[in-house]
């Protein structure tokens, strides 16, 4: 007899934590399970500013998927670029750019998350995301880069360009992105003789009237005092209007010289949830309690491209935050369901209460609201990098961790440029890969073949 396919798609939070579930919970005979990822390993992404900042070396965040002594999943190297729900048919697009139709019983889709950009113009052609490794440490290449440059140049204007940095979004990404770079050219230039530390300028933009709201007014204003304390200048219902390669235009009419511009302006589903014609909420599949997508039979959805309904919200019709701690459990709980539906019994709703928030700023600066318990200054930053150790899948991991935070509390930062700016790096799209996708008829071209061979 033969066993039924589970394919899963995204190796974040969400698809490790279904995959290493199922792993655990089905025996081999019971069903072949593959993972649709183009990386080998999971991203702990909440650390990716620290890599940013060298704090972290890439490889210590980037956890393997192979270490896992049970591991037992087929690694299909490529994205998922379309989904065929009648077909039963997934559409990949391998690392080497061939095409292929992978056909599955039950499909897990846990895609993730690209980074939400606006028509402005310039945008795409001159903007840095921090969405991804690669981003990071062809960032932290860049903002060394612009240190070298402005040290190297005789001209005023160019070196005041280079020194400027432009970051918007005043979310937790653009938030830590800032206060961890800033501190990196704090602590570097004074490696940099002529130059002169007043003329190191960065901006943090966001067009919300407040600071990560989500903490509530108070460590809100707490982090606002932190970054404006450090020479940041945080502007609040602004964004910008045009981006170029060596100035942006503020909504406020101002003009900034630049030549840094870092783009961390919230986040949008993965493209690939459009290509399966079901319902959508702003953009995120819409499923159930129990984390099934309605109109397509053997379809799971979870993480930040689903609409997970929030039993453990007071008000009615909330949606589950897109955050790691909702993803790691959705992955667990579609794991115990596909188990369930394996074995013919009833399936559960996903029902989980959000344990907090952490911000972490850099050096004994962070924010926290652990179980709605608000802390600032040393005792928030403890509970930050506690609970990112802690999430850490593996213990080589959080060794890797562990060793990098205590090398850079003694030694400090290092500021070496590894090479990414040899060629010059890809844009903000680019990395993304958000223009491979298929739209929902394409898909069903490809598929049509197959669908008729039944």
């Amino acid at each position: 007899m033969t066993r039924p396919r589970i394919l899963v798609v995204g190796a974040g939070f969400a698809g490790v934590g279904c995959v290493r579930r199922l792993e655990r919970g089905l025996a081999p005979a019971e069903a072949d399970i593959a993972l649709v990822t183009p990386d080998a390993y999971q991203l702990y992404l909440p650390l990716l500013p620290q890599v940013a900042s060298g704090v972290l070396t890439p490889q210590s965040i980037a956890v393997s998927l192979r270490r896992s002594r049970r591991h037992r999943t087929r690694i299909v190297p490529g994205a998922a670029i379309g989904v065929d729900p009648e077909a039963k048919l997934c559409v990949i697009r391998k690392i080497t750019g061939e095409v292929i139709e992978q056909g599955y019983d039950h499909l897990v889709l846990a895609p993730g998350s690209v980074t939400r950009t606006f028509d402005i113009p310039g945008l795409t052609e001159h903007a840095r995301g921090m969405k991804t490794l690669a981003e990071a440490a062809h960032l932290r290449d860049h903002v060394i880069a612009q240190l070298d440059l402005a040290d190297a140049s005789e001209d005023e204007a160019e070196r005041a360009a280079r020194l400027c940095f432009v970051v918007v979004g005043g979310g937790y990404a653009g938030t830590e992105t800032a206060a961890c770079l800033q501190r990196l050219t704090h602590h570097a230039v004074k490696r940099y003789p002529r130059l002169d530390p007043r003329q190191i300028t960065w901006h943090l933009l966001d067009l919300a009237p407040a600071l990560m709201p989500e903490l509530g007014e108070s460590l809100g204003r707490t982090a606002l005092e932190v970054l404006r304390r450090r020479g940041i200048r945080v502007s609040l219902g602004v964004s910008i209007a045009k981006a170029g390669a060596e100035e942006v235009t503020l909504t406020d009419g101002r003009v900034l010289p630049t030549r840094t511009l870092i783009w961390t302006a919230g986040v949008t589903a993965s493209p690939l949830v459009a290509t399966l014609g079901t319902a959508t909420d702003h953009g995120r599949l819409v499923v159930t309690p129990e984390l099934t997508v309605p109109g397509a039979p053997g379809v799971f959805a979870l993480g930040d491209a689903a609409a997970v309904p929030d039993l453990a919200a007071d008000q009615d019709g909330a949606i589950c935050p897109p955050t790691a701690q909702h993803a790691q459990r959705q992955g667990r709980a579609v794991a115990d369901n596909l188990i369930a539906e394996l074995r013919h019994r009833p399936l559960r709703p996903y029902v989980h209460r959000d344990l907090g928030l952490v911000v972490d700023l850099g050096g004994a600066d962070a924010v926290s609201k652990p179980l709605g318990i608000p802390l600032r200054g040393l005792p928030a930053q403890a509970v930050a990098r506690g609970y990112h150790w802690s999430a850490l899948r593996t213990n080589v991991a959080k060794t890797r961790v562990m060793t990098n935070w205590l090398l850079n509390a003694l030694a400090g930062d290092d500021f070496v440029r590894i090479g990414f700016q040899s060629a010059k790096p890809p844009a903000l799209r680019e990395f993304e890969h958000t223009d491979s996708y298929l739209t929902p008829e394409e898909v069903r071209a490809r598929t049509a073949t197959l669908r008729a061979r039944g």
